[in-house]
């Protein structure tokens, strides 16, 4: 044993210095936005997100839909300049502008060089998108339309009925299973939008991360003009707990695919839990790893059953979902599960073994200066670290937390959040079980 841990701290110390992970500053503007920033001079760009906790979750009940929208409109159009000003203008200083939206957050991201005119007339249009989003009726109605269209036809899709089912299954009333539907978008109004961008696009809640060419006092100015005009809202960021035990139930879905689709979950775990590493390195051994995973060797190496099959855990705000998912033909799918189900159990009842425990830490510490090998890579993790509070040495500690976990940590994390007699399970397909 002492053997293996001597074999990880070299290993820890060996990717620390080949691969140094970046120095994080941290401060918070005046008006409360944190702030994150990593100077680079090794290229001449800079890299800036602006997140806030607005993601599809913050949505009323009978409002489901909005913030989905008003993420989408807010680069189509500000109170001085119409979206194709826009375009043209990132265009002429080949700058790219980009969105992120998910459960919990809603941002937007700007890449430009990073001398001076590129850069300031790039920064205008995001400071101008982020503070005077004018949400255009015409463009609204647009989007609406764009986006029924879009939903109408996923619905004819297998995976799209899976994932909408196995959100309801596995969170019931939480914001985190709700499914935008036509009939929610036909009904928003653009007093919506500007009712959710008021109360959840402030400054006292907004995440900047910078990522590049710039010092810390071009960095500060960045920050404060990004940011100072915001609304002056800012609803709370707390979401409502999720219901972490729920009682076995199958949910059957027919469609005429020649495969079905298989997702079986739980709720898992939040971004801050405790257990978060030891079901990370644990997960990776159960289907996180790919082919080296236990699932992948049951399903497909052993049976052929499946192409793909995965598991993953989504740590959100609060605890996102535990899933395992594949596809596998319609004859099959009794046959699949089965060996899915025995496998789960396995898992959880013996553990894992110390050999697949020293194979995991290998591949997840060796590539994981694949994860920070980029701007936007680092740009990333930096929004995460901020909006999620994580320690400013989340990436240093990275490869530490990893080589510390046990079997003994991730055999008794299982146990505690992973009951596989009590989970949801959807299946999309035709109904031709053997």
């Amino acid at each position: 044993m002492r053997t293996n841990s001597i074999f990880f701290f070299l290993l820890c110390a060996f990717v620390g210095s080949v691969f140094a992970t970046p120095q994080i500053q941290h401060w918070q503007t005046p008006g409360g936005a944190r702030v994150y920033f990593v100077e680079d001079h090794n290229l001449p760009m800079l890299d800036v997100a602006v997140n806030f906790p607005a993601g599809s979750a913050y949505d009323a009940a009978d409002k489901i839909g909005v913030a989905g929208l008003t993420h989408g409109l807010l680069d189509l159009g500000t109170q001085e300049l119409s979206e194709d000003d826009i375009a043209r203008r990132l265009a002429d200083v080949g700058a790219r502008l980009a969105g992120n939206f998910d459960s919990d957050r809603s941002g937007l991201s700007l890449r430009t060089l990073s001398s001076a005119a590129e850069r300031e007339a790039a920064l205008a249009i995001l400071a101008d998108v982020l503070q005077h989003p004018a949400f255009p009726q015409a463009v609204l109605e647009r989007e609406k339309n764009r986006l029924v269209a879009s939903l109408r036809e996923a619905e004819t899709k297998p995976e799209f009925l899976a994932e909408r089912a196995f959100g309801r299954a596995v969170f019931g009333a939480h914001p985190y299973g709700w499914q935008t539907a036509v009939s929610d978008v036909e009904k928003v109004q653009r007093n919506d939008l500007l009712d959710f961008y008021r109360a959840h696009f402030a400054e006292s809640v907004a995440v900047v991360a910078l990522m590049g060419d710039v010092s810390r006092q071009q960095a500060e100015t960045i920050a404060r003009r990004l940011t100072a005009y915001l609304p002056q809202g800012g609803a709370a960021s707390a979401l409502p707990p999720v219901t972490m035990k729920i009682g076995a139930q199958e949910v059957r879905i027919p469609h005429p695919a020649s495969q079905s689709h298989i997702l079986i979950g739980v709720p898992g775990i939040a971004r801050s839990d405790a257990d978060y590493f030891p079901l990370y390195v644990g997960n990776y051994i159960l289907g996180g790893g790919g082919f080296v995973s236990r699932l992948m060797n049951e399903v497909r190496e052993k049976r052929g059953m499946a192409y793909s099959v995965y598991s993953y855990f989504m740590p959100l705000q609060q605890p996102g979902a535990f899933q395992i998912g594949l596809q596998t033909k319609n004859e099959q799918v009794g046959e699949a599960l089965h060996v899915v189900r025995e496998t789960l159990q396995g898992f959880i009842a013996k553990g894992v073994t110390t050999e697949e425990l020293r194979a995991a830490k290998q591949n997840i510490i060796y590539g994981f200066p694949l994860r920070i090998d980029s701007n936007g890579k680092i740009l990333d993790y930096l929004s995460l670290i901020g909006f999620y509070n994580l320690p400013l040495t989340y990436l240093d500690d990275f490869p530490q937390r990893v080589e510390q976990v046990t079997v003994g940590d991730i055999n008794r994390a299982f146990r505690r959040r992973i009951d596989p007699a009590a989970m949801a399970t959807v299946i999309v397909g035709a109904d031709e079980m053997k």
